[in-house]
């Protein structure tokens, strides 16, 4: 294989606790396509890191009477700590707030100048007369004028979706102080977004495979017509505008719409600073055998299928994305996942009550790719407890423990194979095939779900055979089907290995020490000594409180 394969995922403001939404929409998702891809030996670098300049920051930072930086500092190694104790493998988790990434944005702004489509406008923006200071786009709130949703941010409508400026709101009102906010004129730079339409749309429809709701909303919004946009903002906070451009007034900073996309760029250069090899971040941006996937929410749809690749087709020579596979949105008792109003539980809660296998596979199962997902902590453990427990967990441990308890801890010797033995064992290939198809088309739900129905089709197979009653009356046959069943199980390993890393270690090496080996059903070797034993899952108890009562 060997092929360069960026994973870019969403960056999270770094304003508070992330939830359960967070690590389902894209995190997770993630990384288990970038563990799938280093275990078939691509070239994977998987980047993000934390939005130190979102409007959040500041509103949280005014809130407390604190700086913004203060947030970030709080926040920022919480959300590290999230991705170390569920494994998520970054190569690089960052911040917005680095010298390179200033560098890096102030890079494509220029490229945008000189080439005419970044330009200074005059624009009406929301004035709170109470607080006397400009609004930015999420310090004001209002009604959608497109769905009706009563609580619409300035810059987009949490409820349909849709992209929005502050003065598109029906009733505004200012988050600051409550008011109805007045409009003043003020000067900004704007990007003229429209200036690509065409040769977005062109490349949109070139795309294949990816999800549906992604390319129509995508199209969608470029056939409504793209206005110009800004890309600064009347706030103290942010990426300065770089010097020769600084020509607006006192007060203004790059908006974070603009630069946040940027930093999947400027993450990758600087990983590339970090390794001791300064331009290697090109081989994932420059390479034309590169691809690059975008791990985000459905809101990130147009920010990463419109206007990134707009940005990205301004700047010129980089590689726009081969997949935007956005989620849907998790839902908590029918609401959607929300850090800003306090709906679902934080990922570090959960961290502290699941082992991490446990929780990543119950969320990797009901990850909402097609449609929004309802999760409670009932469906949580009943995952856990009645499929990977009760099919994949109680698969290994029994057949192990029968066989280390029959044949002296070691891998029994077969005799010949029967059409039912070698069923199970193309099965299992088989199924390794269809699981690799489904990730390298990034449906991992569906790849995880043949991951356990192939655990339950071997789990038929020991049932119908009974090894237990075979090693005392027919020795050689029950050594057999053990010697079926343990290597169906390394095959297994293999498929669950993306969705399951903790645990892939502990069952190679409870199978002998078995070879990591790629996407392939290992070898094994007859007569090799199986490691201790011991469940890979613990069974859920009811002293786990739970949101249902």
């Amino acid at each position: 294989m060997n092929r360069p394969i960026l994973v870019a995922v969403a960056w999270p403001y770094a304003s508070g606790s992330l939830h359960l939404g967070h690590l389902a929409g894209a995190y997770l998702p993630a990384d288990i396509f970038a563990r799938y891809h280093r275990l078939i030996g691509n070239r994977v670098l998987m980047v993000s890191g934390s939005d130190g300049h979102g409007t959040p920051i500041t509103v949280r930072a005014d809130q407390e009477g604190v700086s913004p930086h203060e947030i970030v500092d709080r926040y920022h190694p919480e959300i590290v700590g999230y991705w170390d104790a569920l494994g998520i493998s970054f190569d690089l988790f960052t911040t917005t707030l680095t010298d390179n990434h200033r560098d890096v944005t102030w890079d494509i702004f220029r490229a945008h100048r000189e080439r005419g489509t970044i330009v200074e406008e005059e624009s009406l923006q929301f004035y709170d007369p109470q607080a006397q200071r400009f609004l930015p786009d999420r310090y004001v709130e209002g009604t959608c004028p497109h769905c009706g949703y009563d609580q619409a941010r300035g810059d987009q409508c949490d409820n349909c979706g849709r992209t929005l400026d502050p003065t598109d709101l029906i009733n505004p009102r200012s988050r600051l102080s409550g008011a109805s906010p007045i409009q003043r004129a003020t000067k900004h730079w704007f990007l003229r977004l429209a200036a690509f339409s065409d040769e977005v749309k062109a490349w949109l429809e070139e795309q294949e495979g990816w999800r549906k709701h992604v390319k129509n909303w995508a199209l969608g919004m470029i056939d409504e017509g793209l206005p110009d946009r800004a890309i600064t903002r009347d706030l103290n906070w942010g990426v300065p505008i770089p010097p020769e451009a600084d020509t607006l007034g006192e007060g203004k900073r790059i908006y974070v719409w603009f630069e946040a996309v940027i930093g999947y760029l400027s993450a990758a250069k600087e990983w590339a600073q970090i390794q001791g090899t300064p331009e290697a971040w090109r081989d994932w941006w420059q390479n034309p055998e590169a691809e690059s996937y975008y791990f985000v929410g459905k809101d990130n749809i147009p920010f990463h299928a419109v206007i990134w690749p707009a940005m990205l087709l301004g700047y010129g020579d980089h590689n726009l994305p081969t997949n935007v596979p956005a989620n849907q949105y998790v839902t908590f008792k029918g609401a959607k996942a929300s850090k800003s109003k306090g709906v679902g539980r934080s990922i570090g809660w959960y961290a502290e009550r699941f082992e991490p296998d446990a929780l990543r596979y119950a969320i990797a199962s009901v990850l909402p790719e097609q449609n929004d997902t309802e999760l409670t902590d009932d469906e949580i453990i009943r995952r856990i407890n009645e499929e990977l427990v009760a099919t994949w967990g109680n698969l290994v441990n029994r057949v192990l423990t029968i066989t280390t308890r029959n044949f002296d801890g070691r891998v029994p010797t077969p005799a010949a194979l029967t059409d039912d033995d070698q069923a199970v064992l193309d099965a299992v290939d088989r199924g390794l095939t269809e699981i690799a198809r489904l990730i390298e088309q990034v449906e991992l739900r569906a790849g995880l779900r043949m991951a356990m129905d192939t655990a339950t089709a071997v789990n038929v197979y020991l049932n119908a055979h009974e090894p237990w009653k075979l090693v005392t009356s027919d020795p050689d046959r029950g050594a057999t089907v053990l010697w079926v069943a343990i290597a169906a199980i390394a095959g297994l390993g293999v498929a669950f290995s993306p969705y399951l890393p903790f645990t892939a270690p502990t069952l190679r090496s409870m199978l002998g020490g078995i070879d990591e080996n790629g996407w392939v059903r290992p070898k094994v070797a007859a007569g090799a000594s199986l490691g201790q034993v011991a469940p890979l899952f613990q069974k859920i108890m009811n002293d786990i409180p739970t949101d249902d009562g």
